[in-house]
C-alpha cells in the first residue's frame, strides 16, 4: 500500500491524544498534494455518532489512526470509501480493508508501542520527534524498561540536547487540549506540527501552556479524593468535566504498583467512563463489555468503557471480580 496510490478527498479520523495527534501528523506529511481533511469522534467517543457516519459518506477514502473503531462503523464507512486502519490496540483483524496493526498478527507489543511508530515504521521515516512523542504519550515513563525502544528515545535526546522530561513535557502540553474538551484545538493540532514541529515550538506554546497549569491543579484535586483498596485493587470514583480518567489511572496504578480502577461520573450527563490497568491481561473483560453492548476497548492492560450510569454498579462488579480472582 503506497499512500501516494489513493485517489479523490480524503479523511483522516484520528485519536485524541499525543499519540492520535502524532501519527496524524505522519500521515498527512506523507500525504502532502491530497487533499485530505483530518478530524477526531467527539471527546470521549471510541466510536462515530450516525451524523459523523453520514457526514463521511461523501470522502473517497478514510485513514483512521490510533483508533479501535467499532466494526460497524468500519463496515458503513467501507460501503462508500477505500479503509485505511492504522493501530496498537486490541481489537480482531479487519480482513475487508487495509488494516496494518502488527500486534494484533502476533507481534511483540513491545516493539509496537503506538500507533505512531508503526505509522513511522510503515512510512518507512527515520527515527523522529512525532514517532517518539506518541510513544512517551502512551507509556511515559514505564518506556524506559522497553528494552527495544527506550534506547532510540536517548540516541535523539542526546543528538537534539534535550531530556527525556523535556519529551514528556511536550506529551502533556499536546494531551492538554483532549483533556481539556478542546475538540477543535485537537483537529488543528497536527497541522500545527506540520508547520511549527521544532520541540522548542510545542514547549513554548502559550495557550498549551495555560491548559496545562488548569489540568494540573485539577488531576492533584481529583486524587487527593478518597479511593478503596480491595487486596491489591484501588477503585476510585471521581467527578469531572474533564477528560482526565486515563491520566488518574495510570498515576493511581504506577504509583501504587497495584491494580487501579476509576470510574468518572461528571464527563456525561446519562453515562460513565470506566477506566482500568490491571497486571492481567484485559482482553476478556474489553470482550466482555462489547458483549454487554459497551462502548469498550484498550491495550493487553489497559480497558477504557463508556457505559450508561445504570449499569456502571454491575459492570464494575465483574472487573472486580475478575482482577482479584486468583490466576489468569
Amino acid at each position: 500500500m503506497n499512500l501516494q496510490d489513493l485517489k479523490g478527498k480524503g479523511l483522516l479520523i484520528h485519536h485524541w491524544d499525543a499519540d492520535g495527534i502524532c501519527s496524524a501528523r505522519l500521515l498527512l506529511n506523507a500525504l502532502n498534494g491530497k487533499t485530505i481533511v483530518n478530524t477526531t469522534p467527539h471527546l470521549g467517543n471510541y466510536y462515530l455518532t450516525p451524523e459523523e457516519l453520514e457526514e463521511y459518506k461523501h470522502y473517497d477514502f478514510i485513514i483512521i489512526a490510533d483508533m479501535a473503531l467499532p466494526e460497524d462503523n468500519i463496515k458503513i464507512l467501507s460501503e462508500h470509501a477505500q479503509i485505511l486502519i492504522f493501530d496498537h490496540h486490541l481489537q480482531p483483524e479487519n480482513t475487508t480493508v487495509f488494516h496494518h496493526n502488527p500486534v494484533i498478527k502476533g507481534e511483540n507489543p513491545d516493539e509496537y508501542p503506538s500507533a505512531s511508530w508503526i505509522v513511522n515504521e510503515f512510512l518507512g521515516e527515520q527515527i523522529n520527534l512525532f514517532a517518539l512523542l506518541g510513544v512517551i504519550g502512551d507509556h511515559e515513563k514505564r518506556i524506559r524498561n522497553n528494552l527495544y525502544i527506550y534506547p532510540a528515545i536517548e540516541q535523539y535526546c542526546e543528538d537534539h540536547h534535550l531530556s527525556f522530561d523535556d519529551l514528556l513535557h511536550m506529551v502533556y502540553l499536546l494531551d492538554s487540549n483532549y483533556k481539556l474538551g478542546e475538540r477543535h484545538a485537537v483537529i488543528q493540532a497536527p497541522r500545527y506540527l506540520l508547520e511549527h514541529g521544532s520541540p522548542q515550538d510545542i514547549l513554548k506554546h502559550k495557550q498549551w501552556q495555560a491548559n496545562l497549569t488548569t489540568l494540573n491543579q485539577e488531576i492533584n484535586r481529583q486524587l487527593l479524593q478518597p479511593d478503596d483498596e480491595i487486596n491489591d485493587l484501588i477503585v476510585k470514583i471521581i467527578h469531572t468535566p474533564y477528560n482526565i480518567i486515563s491520566t488518574i489511572t495510570r498515576k493511581v496504578a504506577w504509583e501504587s504498583g497495584k491494580n487501579a480502577l476509576v470510574i468518572n461520573t461528571g464527563y456525561f450527563d446519562d453515562k460513565d467512563q470506566v477506566y482500568m490497568r490491571s497486571h492481567k491481561t484485559a482482553e476478556p473483560m474489553i470482550k466482555r463489555g462489547k458483549d454487554l453492548g459497551f462502548k469498550c476497548g484498550g491495550k493487553k492492560e489497559v480497558l477504557g468503557a463508556i457505559v450508561p450510569k445504570e449499569k456502571t454498579d454491575s459492570f464494575v462488579d465483574e472487573l472486580k471480580s475478575y482482577v482479584l480472582q486468583k490466576g489468569g
